[in-house]
């Protein structure tokens, strides 16, 4: 399970919760990802999952180090 420091800006607050995600449920899926992809937009790392809430979520995010990640965007995926 890897563990990240997240560097959260008000811009990146902000954009994750026009959709709905909070800044608890991201760290989650992304400190404890059920997969991991690449977007294939950006060349960024996407975790997906499934919040303790039950909510499934895919979270996309830029690794700054291997100890620091920025959140870009969240988004909900329907089943």
């Amino acid at each position: 399970m890897p563990f990240y420091f997240f560097l959260w800006t008000p811009e990146s607050i902000e954009h994750i919760a026009e959709h709905g995600i909070s800044q608890d449920e991201f760290e989650e899926i992304v400190m404890k990802p059920e997969g991991e992809a690449v977007s294939r937009s950006s060349g960024n790392p996407i975790a997906f999952g499934t919040t303790t809430s039950g909510r499934i979520l895919c979270c996309v995010f830029r690794r700054v180090n291997p100890d620091f990640v920025q959140p870009i965007t969240a988004f909900e995926v329907e089943e």
